[in-house]
């Protein structure tokens, strides 16, 4: 099977980007990742790319998949036929918000 294009536009900590990171190791898919905390360019991009400012965001081949997490990720890499579901566990949770340390860990890189 053809590995599909994926670029990650990420959280440099977010549970909903451990999630996509964790989707992406499970299924071994190399990626792009764009770190929209520490490169706010990255994050303007992002947002043209999506029209919206929610993330994680995550373009596989030509689709634009928006505010997604990593549940949703896998979800559609099977449903694409991307990838064969892989019942293996993937380390984190793949639907969880960002913990109240995580948010501050952002706003120290922020600054």
């Amino acid at each position: 099977m053809e590995k599909p294009k994926i670029t990650a536009y990420l959280k440099t900590q977010c549970g909903w980007s451990s999630g996509v990171r964790a989707v992406l190791a499970k299924y071994d898919l190399p990626y792009v990742e764009k770190d929209i905390i520490k490169n706010p360019d990255l994050r303007f991009e992002m947002e043209q790319l999506t029209g919206q400012p929610l993330s994680p965001c995550v373009t596989v081949n030509d689709a634009i998949l928006a505010d997604i997490s990593g549940e949703e990720l896998e979800g559609y890499l099977i449903e694409s036929r991307l990838v064969d579901l892989n019942p293996a566990e993937a380390g984190v949770p793949l639907n969880s918000p960002c913990t109240d340390e995580e948010h501050a860990a952002m706003v120290r890189v922020q600054l």
